[in-house]
């Protein structure tokens, strides 16, 4: 007998790309991987924003008060700036000891920009 061999005439289709399980994964992670090092990254660095290249207020600047009970803002600003608006005083107080309120408590060292201490010794 003669063998023969069948020639198939139907075009040839083409399926679409099919992914396995693993394939997923494997791209979702390579997907993920930029966002995955950038996190990393900005979770590193995060502490740097902190800090600063600023030398900050150098030990001369400035002079130390102690409150006392019954002391205000209001009423330290007029004991060191006698001849300036307590309201001036004050913000500078409050901008140089980073403090979130004008509230204070008795026992609390401040910080006094020199300029205005140097007021009281006149």
């Amino acid at each position: 007998m003669n063998p023969t061999i069948a020639i198939s005439t139907a075009p040839v289709v083409r399926t679409r790309l099919r992914l396995t399980a693993r394939g997923r994964r494997v791209l979702a992670a390579v997907a993920a991987l930029p966002a995955v090092v950038a996190l990393g990254v900005g979770i590193l660095s995060g502490g740097g924003a902190l800090a600063s290249g600023e030398a900050g207020a150098s030990s001369g600047s400035f002079d130390t008060v102690t409150v006392m009970p019954g002391e205000s803002l209001w009423s330290i600003a007029q004991d060191i700036a006698p001849d300036s608006d307590p309201r001036d005083v004050i913000d500078e107080i409050v901008r140089l000891n980073a403090l979130s309120s004008s509230a204070v408590d008795a026992g609390q060292s401040l910080a006094i920009p020199a300029a205005f201490s140097a007021q009281t010794g006149e």
